[in-house]
């Protein structure tokens, strides 16, 4: 069966701190959302990219400036994230297997794509994630507790799913609680199951994170 992406650029900029989105920031030269599309190229039949309505056309100079000729489909992005993988959902068949994954995320690297596509097509879902390291507690109103953060993990993408099935889940309402897909589809009534993440597959949020990108960009940390 043929495999998908869908790469969603929502972002606008906002914690960034920058002018521009931070999909389109440069990273070692090139834009993160160049790096992000080309770990993917080589692992489905189609790219989709979703992208808010007002920058389809930077990207569009973006892509003759840097001589980028990868073909893949443009989606309008929606008012949520729920809504521009929705939107982009109607661009791929019922049969196959789809990866949805964060644009501002360009460490991903080819052995956990492989790793994901295989384990969601034995199981029908497979989210990448990793355990926390951090101590937690929980807070309720003025007291907290501390809880087992061996309980916990965090969650990555990308997140693979059989088509048939994220797009049944994406024709529920949206609920301000779908955070990801994962949890759009484990509000449709299927178990997830996570995969072992990466660590330096960071998302890229805050001036700090592109720091880091930088510097695991110059170690050269994509494979």
């Amino acid at each position: 069966m043929k495999q998908f992406a869908i790469i969603t650029a929502g972002g606008t900029g906002t914690r960034t701190g920058t002018s521009i989105p931070k999909q389109f920031l440069p990273l070692h030269g090139l834009p993160v959302l160049i790096h992000t599309i080309n770990q993917f190229v080589s692992w489905v039949d189609t790219v989709i990219v979703t992208l808010p309505k007002q920058y389809i056309d930077y990207w569009k100079e973006i892509q003759i400036k840097y001589n980028f000729h990868v073909s893949h489909i443009l989606v309008h992005g929606g008012e949520t994230r729920f809504h521009s993988i929705k939107n982009a959902l109607h661009f791929i068949p019922d049969n196959g297997w789809v990866a949805i994954h964060d644009a501002a995320r360009p460490f991903v690297t080819s052995k956990l794509i492989c790793s994901c596509f295989q384990y969601a097509q034995k199981h029908g879902t497979a989210v990448a994630a990793i355990p926390l390291k951090d101590t937690l507690r929980m807070v309720s109103g003025t007291k907290s507790q501390g809880v087992n953060r061996s309980d916990f993990y965090s969650v990555q993408t990308p997140q693979v799913f059989a088509c048939e099935m994220i797009k049944k889940a994406y024709q529920q309402d949206y609920n301000p609680n779908f955070t990801d897909d994962a949890s759009v589809v484990e509000a449709f009534g299927k178990e997830i199951h996570l995969v072992n993440g990466e660590e330096t597959n960071i998302k890229i949020t805050t001036p700090t994170d592109l720091a880091l990108a930088e510097i695991l960009m110059c170690q050269n940390k994509i494979q």
